[in-house]
């Protein structure tokens, strides 16, 4: 279409108008973020920018600092594709086993990295090195080295490698405090996207307690409009003092394309964590609190006086539980930890993920339209009862399911918010009577026959007493829902 030369000429005019007050915005959010003041002023007044030379400003002192502690990671894995798809049908698995004839192909991936030490500790998401045979890891300065996994979370989506540089101290980024971010402050996301090289980009924090979002079993990111592509998994969330604060693991994207504006990081409190258990030594252990409950409600808060929805509702407490211990009952609703505003049951279960085994943590608790400060000494999951694992055999409807007492170390193994009531089921082998009546892994079983399970040996007594008809009550997830087998 042919547009008048003079129309041409007052949208291009019209445009750099836009473009230079968009420019002396954008300038104008950096000076204060960055505290720039004229002369004379003190030091803690923050002003705007009075020069050219000040709205000309630049994040490339920054960048040159920060950008060599971010590296590529690249990995490699063998796989076995089949010369037909009848080789998944179960008769075909019975005579050639997992031997199936095929060709072997190399599958590479990439994604990108933070040093976090200066001797070669690196951190990435669990998802960029998971099934991996080899990992290479390529510096800004393009040496490249072969890494080994010292600890790989799949809860967390975070993985910690080791490289070895020597005597040479590398260049390293330190961990903010994530909880001080504010909606607003300015970040660089550093990344390898799509694999054309180390890129920059900016932006800001949208959002700082993202719950909603299910990419890993703690639920609680940064959300950023800093441009996050494919590739950029297990980069650098950098704030502008050149500090950590979160590992960049998601997009939200309508077709599984690029970047639309809606990027996603894990926090640094919760990288720190694992980091934490690597330098020890010790196995990840999270911290146990014992207690579980729903998020506050606008109904609930106004059916309990409170002045707005906030917090988590406390539904459960377990037995000799640190929550328990500390007088916590249900009913309780727990509204701050450490005076930082809990929003949801997610925000919670980070909350407590984020502190040491051994630590006391302050609760804020509403109750009885009161607050109330409450001191929770956080412990190790324990193994009580221990696990019996167990394979149910005989003439009923369970056989062939592998079952084990449920202990607060297990449900942490597991990924369960608490510890259910009951016997968990562990493996059910193909073809056995639990299978055909679709017992699966993770079921727990509560009841046979109205006889209320508590350890494995209840379950080894119920299977060999009871009669036909078999009346089951199975918890899957957050659902209970009752099985009836008649023959």
């Amino acid at each position: 279409m042919v547009h008048s030369t003079a129309r041409d000429f007052r949208d291009s005019t019209m445009l750099k108008s836009t473009f230079r007050r968009r420019l002396g915005v954008l300038a104008i959010l950096a000076a204060v973020v960055l505290g720039l003041q004229p002369s004379g002023a003190p030091a803690q007044e923050r002003v705007l920018p009075r020069s050219r030379s000040e709205i000309e400003l630049s994040f490339a002192p920054l960048v040159k600092r920060v950008a060599p502690a971010v590296v590529n990671i690249y990995t490699r894995r063998t796989v076995r594709t089949l010369p037909s798809p009848l080789f998944n049908d179960p008769f075909f698995r019975r005579f050639f086993g997992d031997q199936f004839p095929g060709a072997e192909q190399q599958q590479n991936s990439l994604g990108s990295g933070v040093i976090v030490d200066p001797s070669g500790l690196i951190v990435t998401n669990n998802h960029v090195i998971r099934g991996a045979d080899e990992i290479t890891v390529i510096l800004a300065d393009r040496r490249e080295f072969e890494a080994t996994v010292l600890r790989a979370d799949e809860r967390t989506d975070l993985a910690v490698l080791r490289i070895t540089p020597g005597n040479e101290r590398l260049p390293f980024l330190e961990l903010r405090d994530s909880d001080d971010l504010e909606v607003g402050d300015l970040v660089l996301a550093i990344g390898n996207p799509f694999g054309v090289g180390q890129t920059v980009t900016s932006g800001i924090v949208s959002a700082v307690a993202r719950t909603t979002v299910g990419i890993t079993d703690y639920r609680f990111f940064i959300q950023t409009d800093a441009a996050i592509n494919p590739g950029n998994s297990g980069g650098a969330l950098v704030s502008m003092d050149g500090r950590l604060v979160g590992v960049n693991t998601a997009i939200f994207s309508r077709d599984g394309g690029g970047s639309i504006g809606i990027g996603f990081a894990i926090p640094s409190n919760m990288v720190r964590t694992v980091i934490a258990g690597v330098k020890s030594g010790t196995k990840l252990v999270r911290p146990w609190f014992g207690a579980s409950g729903e998020t506050v409600t606008a109904d609930i808060a106004a059916s309990l006086g409170m002045p707005r929805p906030l917090g988590v509702i406390i539904q459960d407490v377990f037995p000799g539980s640190p929550a328990a211990d500390a007088g916590l009952r249900r009913g309780d609703i727990i509204t701050h930890i450490e005076g930082r505003e809990v929003q949801d049951a997610e925000a919670l279960r980070f909350r407590i993920a984020t502190q040491s085994v051994g630590s006391e943590v302050r609760l804020t608790v509403w109750r009885n339209g009161q607050e109330r400060n409450v001191n929770v000494a956080l412990i190790a999951p324990p193994e009580t009862p221990p696990r019996d694992v167990t394979l149910l055999r005989g003439n009923h409807p369970l056989a062939g399911a592998t079952v084990a007492n449920l202990s607060p170390a297990l449900a942490d193994e597991l990924g369960l918010d608490i510890t259910p009531r009951g016997v968990i089921v562990l493996e059910v082998r193909r073809g056995s009577p639990a299978q055909q009546i679709r017992i699966a892994p993770g079921d727990v079983i509560v009841r046979i026959n109205d006889r209320e399970l508590r350890t494995v040996s209840d379950a080894r007594r119920a299977v060999s007493q009871a009669e036909l008809p078999w009346r089951l009550q199975i918890r899957r997830g957050d659902r209970v829902f009752n099985l009836t087998v008649s023959g």
